[in-house]
């Protein structure tokens, strides 16, 4: 995990942990910052403008979960790294249309150097796979859902 990851992740435990509801923290390659009560659609349309001080980075793209997806959500449990096989170069935990029984590991998240397996809460078949290898993922984020 990199530097700035393992940073993000003590940043959002400590969040947690005080019950901050704001959270910032800057380093040489750029600030993070946290709101748990984001603003409004209004109020970010009237804010002004920012203009970065050094090229823009792209950023990531944000996962969309489906409009009407059919299934169970499977969710993450903790906030951490999703990984989608048990290590670099194994085939992965499952693919959309695998059929999966109850108590089976579909993936693992790491959080705090510990790889925590992520396990079906029932049989079904994997009907859409939504976190991707290497993902940041929060508490309640639909990881896949199962049918």
């Amino acid at each position: 995990m990199s530097e700035i990851q393992k940073q993000v992740t003590e940043l959002a435990q400590m969040m947690e942990e005080f019950g901050l509801d704001k959270a910032k923290f800057s380093t040489a390659e750029g600030t993070v910052e946290f709101d748990r009560n984001p603003p409004s659609v209004a109020a970010a349309a009237v804010a002004s403008p920012v203009v970065p001080s050094e090229p823009a980075k792209k950023a990531a793209p944000a996962r969309a979960t489906p409009a009407a997806p059919k299934g169970m959500p499977l969710s993450s449990p903790m906030m951490g790294i999703y990984y989608s096989s048990p290590s670099p170069g194994s085939a992965q935990f499952v693919k959309e249309g695998d059929v999966i029984t109850g108590g089976q590991v579909v993936g693992l998240v790491e959080a705090m150097k510990v790889f925590n397996e992520i396990t079906a809460p029932m049989a079904g078949t994997v009907l859409k796979l939504i976190a991707k290898n290497g993902d940041l993922i929060q508490p309640g984020e639909p990881l896949m859902f199962i049918g």
